[in-house]
């Protein structure tokens, strides 16, 4: 601002208190926003958690499980990417780092040649059964974008974009993520697909949120020989075959809309912290710009006193 008028930095100082007034209002937004997120997640969480360890019992029980869920099942060649960003940017670095570990992930699985087993599941063991290794290379990934700003960036990059939801994340329902969810189901039964993998936002706490990914399909059963004892005592009618065709469909469902639920309360974390930085930098722009416009005044009206002064003292000389 170094030589600007009072009345240009008059003006600096309106803009920039007009940026602060918007940026403060999407502040107290995203609060409200986030609160009711937090609301809906805690509520779910312990059911869906209640559900999911159920399933995976389930899992970790039955000897007859059809193969093709079962990880070493079949040779993994193509991935489907559930990834789950937002529908509006200023959320800080919420959605590239979504971006990031999904196109990190796809290029390690395209640097295997045949697949195997995808590291995907942040809690499979780095030595897991990984598939048969065949010399072909795998096959180009498919998207599924819940989420504008995901969608976008890999349309523009020319990735296979199988399906896209943009709905407001609060706004998706446990009903509504059917329909992300049978799609990507029906392609891993018909082979068309060998893996479903998502990555999202984790909510550990309010100063603490991290991108992780799921591997949701084939499932790595981990056999728990405490609950191997009561396996002989389940009976599954009208089989295990019928009974898991209908079960993989619902755990897929309750994984999707669980994230899409997580994702949601962090990203209105996201967007409350930046929107918050940019209330803070905008008031320091401020006092420091009105610092500048009192010493520009002040130097203003000492210049207008010495021409005074001087004027005067030519007058009596």
């Amino acid at each position: 601002m170094s030589g600007a008028s009072t009345q240009d930095i008059k003006r600096h100082i309106r803009s920039v208190k007009n940026i602060e007034h918007i940026t403060n209002a999407m502040r107290l937004v995203s609060a409200a926003k986030l609160s009711r997120a937090k609301a809906v997640f805690e509520n779910t969480q312990s059911y869906l958690h209640f559900v999911t360890e159920s399933v995976n019992d389930i899992f970790s029980t039955v000897e007859d499980i059809p193969e093709h869920y079962l990880l070493g099942g079949r040779e993994i060649k193509r991935t489907a990417y559930v990834i789950i960003t937002s529908n509006r940017g200023l959320a800080g670095s919420f959605n590239i780092n979504i971006i990031k570990e999904a196109e990190k992930l796809m290029a390690e699985n395209r640097g295997r040649a045949g697949g195997g087993a995808t590291n995907a599941d942040a809690n499979a063991n780095a030595d897991a059964n990984a598939g048969s290794d065949a010399a072909a290379a795998a096959a180009p990934p498919l998207l599924v974008c819940v989420g504008s700003k995901g969608r976008d960036h890999f349309t523009f990059r020319d990735y296979e974009v199988f399906s896209e939801y943009h709905r407001p994340p609060e706004d998706v329902s446990f009903i509504s993520t059917r329909e992300i969810s049978k799609p990507v189901v029906e392609l891993f039964d018909t082979g068309e697909i060998d893996e479903i993998v998502i990555v999202y936002t984790a909510f550990f706490s309010m100063l603490e949120q991290r991108v992780q990914t799921k591997r949701l399909l084939p499932f790595e059963a981990r056999k728990d020989p405490w609950m191997h004892r009561i396996e002989n005592h389940i009976d599954y009618e009208p089989g295990v075959k019928e009974v898991f065709n209908y079960l993989v469909p619902k755990y897929v469902e309750i994984m999707i809309y669980q994230a899409i639920v997580e994702s949601a309360t962090c990203e209105h974390v996201a967007r409350r912290i930046a929107m918050e930085n940019a209330t803070d930098n905008a008031n320091d722009m401020i006092a420091g710009l009105e610092l500048h416009y009192n010493r520009a005044r002040q130097a203003a009206i000492t210049r207008e006193i010495t021409e005074i002064v001087s004027g005067a003292d030519a007058v009596n000389s």
